[in-house]
């Protein structure tokens, strides 16, 4: 009965694990170089090459009037782009259609709050020669492919 029990919970959590909410999360320059990328699927260099390409196209051709959300099937149907433009970075994440744009912005405000404290107004430069602590930093926020 323990055996079944245990099997049918890491069924469970495999089948939660398919669906998930964060797809990727991009820091890109306003030029579209990459300065931090993370993604939580699998794939080649390649796709994650067009993936941040296609986003920067995205991203940077809306004006600042605009929302900071739009639909975009990168990841297979339903995703969208939820980014934030600060100085020249963009900070950008790839969520499913379920997830709340607004809790991802938040999220997002949150990341760039704790970066702040960390490199007292963190700029372009500090991902660069600081690119373990940011590193860190991202990597506590999202744990696995869902936001805590």
């Amino acid at each position: 009965m323990c055996l079944l029990k245990r099997l049918l919970c890491e069924r469970s959590f495999c089948e939660l694990s398919r669906q998930q909410m964060l797809h990727a999360v991009l820091i890109v320059n306003n030029h579209g170089k990459p300065r931090l990328t993370k993604f939580y699927d699998r794939m080649s260099e390649e796709k994650q090459q067009q993936i941040i390409r296609e986003c920067f196209n995205l991203v940077s051709r809306r004006t600042d009037k605009l929302c900071n959300f739009l639909e975009a099937d990168l990841f297979g149907e339903g995703t969208k782009l939820v980014y934030r433009h600060y100085a020249t970075l963009y900070f950008v994440f790839v969520v499913d259609g379920s997830e709340s744009e607004l809790a991802i912005l938040d999220l997002i405000q949150v990341f760039v709050e704790a970066l702040d404290k960390c490199f007292e107004n963190v700029c372009e430069l500090d991902l660069i020669f600081h690119f373990d602590r940011v590193c860190a930093k991202c990597m506590l926020i999202p744990f696995g492919s869902l936001c805590l």
